[in-house]
């Protein structure tokens, strides 16, 4: 599809940028002294849509074709996977823990599994869901039934965002996955994890070649950090030589940072793209603060917390 059909839907976006928090929102918002006057602030300051289903709904309408979008999605699709079939294995009600938006309705997710019959699921994720099902009935290893959804994730993602040629999608799948395959891998350094674990939970991308990621993790903590520095993501040793809640931040900011190259064009998805990811990055900060004023954090660690913005 032409980058100029999304024309009218990029502006329409564009419009709505202006509605996002700013830094100085953000900055009132952690000055208010009483929680009743930071909740009444927010919902002054705080623009529609209020919720990522509404975000979703409003960019799908607006895009000629939703099919590029649809990857920013898949994140919430492999969760849910995996929530489904711990609610099942619990005996708790799947409905309790499914995020929306998805691209895989709730019941789809409930009938594979209860039917033992994937053909029903996305391409994509039929057979994470059939090798996890298994794993966690047969071998009672939820770890690692985990492992093998989150690494067919960041597989499908990249492999769709590779097979819509967007450099823009691309990108993204890659810095998630990076991301992710970081995290695993200091987890896993921790936890003394073997090979054959590490195998089924580091995904690999262009950008952090897998078999240098479980080489690492395998030489200890320390080890890793030391190897990752020597890498273009040394940012990321950096911060997890500080706390794994600082390495979360940089990973939401080096996204939000990707969905900023996007600000400045006018035709194509990846403003859209870039919206979608934008107030997502918004409405987190708006969770971290809340939980942080409910616990009476001090200014500065809030201000530390704080995610980057998209304006």
């Amino acid at each position: 599809m032409s980058a100029t059909e999304y024309a009218s839907a990029v502006a329409a976006v564009k419009a709505m940028e202006s509605g996002l928090l700013t830094h100085s929102d953000i900055e009132q918002l952690i000055g208010t002294s009483a929680l009743s006057e930071t909740r009444n602030l927010m919902e002054n300051k705080l623009s529609a849509p209020k919720t990522m289903e509404d975000v979703w709904d409003m960019l799908s309408g607006y895009a000629p074709d939703d099919e590029l979008l649809r990857i920013l999605l898949y994140r919430n699709d492999f969760h849910n996977l995996k929530a489904v079939l711990k609610a099942k294995l619990s005996g708790r009600d799947p409905a309790d823990y499914y995020i929306s938006p998805s691209n895989v309705p709730l019941h789809d997710i409930e009938e594979a599994f209860t039917s033992k019959e994937y053909d029903g699921l996305p391409l994509y994720m039929r057979e994470a869901a059939e090798e996890a099902y298994d794993i966690a009935t047969r071998t009672l290893d939820g770890q690692l039934s985990d492992s093998i959804i989150d690494q067919a994730a960041l597989a499908a993602m990249q492999k769709s965002a590779d097979d819509t040629g967007n450099a823009f999608m691309k990108k993204f799948a890659s810095l998630t996955t990076v991301c992710a395959d970081i995290k695993t891998a200091y987890r896993c350094s921790l936890m003394q994890k073997p090979r054959q674990f590490l195998e089924r939970a580091i995904c690999g991308s262009t950008e952090l070649d897998k078999e240098f990621l479980i080489r690492a993790a395998l030489s200890g903590t320390d080890g890793l950090l030391s190897q990752l520095e020597a890498t273009s993501y040394n940012e990321s040793a950096k911060m997890l030589r500080e706390s794994p809640a600082q390495f979360e931040k940089w990973c939401d900011d080096i996204i939000v940072e990707h969905a900023q190259s996007a600000r400045m064009q006018a035709f194509g998805a990846e403003p859209l793209a870039a919206y979608y990811i934008a107030k997502e990055a918004e409405l987190k900060n708006i969770r971290i603060l809340m939980i942080c004023k409910e616990c009476g954090t001090d200014r500065d660690t809030i201000t530390e917390r704080m995610r980057k913005l998209y304006v």
